[in-house]
């Protein structure tokens, strides 16, 4: 028998860092049991630090893109992983029965902007970076609890 792959949304404020990372790691490690998407409640771009900081560790964002939440409405997810507050307190009601699953991650831009260099904001990145990561290995379990 074979399993169906859970459809999953990582939603974040702008869709440019933290949701974008959460969709690269699960495409990356975890193909066989999610189908991941992303999105944010607005958009703000892709984050040329998340890109970079995600190549570096072996996943490639450079084609992805910022989208809307509201673009993504049609798709019967089965899990809204919101990875910020604020995309948590803004969540869409979803049709049919997608369970909203909060988890929320330091946000990386707004850390960075007071690091004293570009490596040391760049390590913040990589931080959270690993943070997502080690969540999405969880995945799917840590969301049928």
């Amino acid at each position: 028998m074979i399993e169906k792959r859970l459809k999953v949304l990582f939603l974040c404020t702008g869709n440019s860092c933290r949701s974008q990372m959460a969709e690269g790691w699960a495409k990356e490690l975890k193909s066989d049991s999610l189908e991941a998407y992303s999105a944010g409640v607005e958009t703000h771009g892709m984050n040329p630090n998340a890109v970079k900081v995600m190549k570096e560790a072996g996943v490639d964002l450079s084609s992805h893109s910022s989208k809307l939440v509201e673009d993504l409405l049609e798709i019967p997810f089965d899990f809204v992983v919101t990875v910020c507050d604020h995309a948590r307190q803004s969540c869409p009601a979803f049709p049919g029965i997608a369970t909203i699953f909060p988890h929320s991650f330091d946000d990386p831009p707004a850390l960075a902007k007071t690091a004293p260099s570009e490596e040391e904001a760049l390590n913040i990145y990589r931080q959270v970076r690993d943070e997502i990561r080690d969540f999405i290995l969880t995945l799917p379990s840590a969301l049928t609890r």
